[in-house]
């Protein structure tokens, strides 16, 4: 029986949970929306929200307090991977800065909204392995 026993273990050890957990959030950030196993996007929904959640009260602190919003953006840069690199349509690469996004454009986009930033949308099975599949997206207004 798993009574009072919190979160996924996803086959993986504490450290490959952690790393993979901020690469996802970083990807959803970067991507707007993420495909993988529907186990792992329910792990990253709600740690997702949190650091969404985070920039949004940085922002409004930071404009009584400019060290508040500094202070949420080191939060957030230890919670999920800095930068991504980005291939558009033609091919070309850019560099994501993921903190910045977050802050400028995604954060902002849901100031007037009181939670519920993702959705989950169950998408079938995988071919190979059978495994069940979901994408995690972020909802528009």
């Amino acid at each position: 029986m798993r009574h009072r026993v919190h979160g996924r273990r996803l086959s993986r050890d504490s450290e490959h949970r952690k790393a993979l957990r901020k690469n996802l959030i970083a990807d959803l950030i970067c991507y707007e929306q993420v495909m993988t196993t529907e186990a792992k996007a329910r792990t990253l929904r709600p740690a997702a929200e949190k650091v969404i959640t985070l920039a949004k009260r940085g922002i409004v602190k930071g404009k009584d307090n400019p060290a508040a919003e500094v202070h949420a953006r080191r939060l957030t840069a230890s919670r999920i991977s800095r930068f991504r690199i980005r291939e558009d349509e033609d091919g070309s690469r850019n560099d994501v800065d993921v903190v910045k996004k977050l802050f400028e454009e995604i954060a902002p986009r849901y100031a007037e909204r009181p939670g519920g930033y993702t959705r989950l949308v169950k998408i079938g099975k995988r071919p190979g392995d059978n495994a069940d599949m979901a994408v995690l997206m972020l909802v528009e207004d």
